[in-house]
């Protein structure tokens, strides 16, 4: 498993398109991979836990991916959150 935390930088996270390219590019992958704030676990394949987070610009989350390619995974995510400002 690898982890990584993160500070949101997408102003808009709380919209519906930013949140339905992070799960396209998560869906890209095999691995697991999980958005984790607090005591919440979500599957970042899943457009409606993404939705449920409620997490706002500046705020830290850890994501993790389990699986062949998990760096691969991250490495995207964390890359799609930093270009989409």
């Amino acid at each position: 498993m690898t982890a990584q935390t993160f500070t949101i930088e997408l102003p808009n996270f709380r919209e519906a398109r930013p949140v339905a390219e992070i799960v396209q590019t998560a869906s890209q992958y095999e691995s697991e991979i999980y958005f984790v704030s607090g005591n919440k676990k979500i599957n970042a394949k899943s457009i409606m836990g993404m939705m449920s987070l409620g997490l706002c610009n500046d705020e830290e989350i850890e994501i993790q991916a389990d699986g062949k390619d998990e760096a691969e995974a991250i490495k995207a995510i964390i890359k799609y959150m930093r270009s989409a400002v």
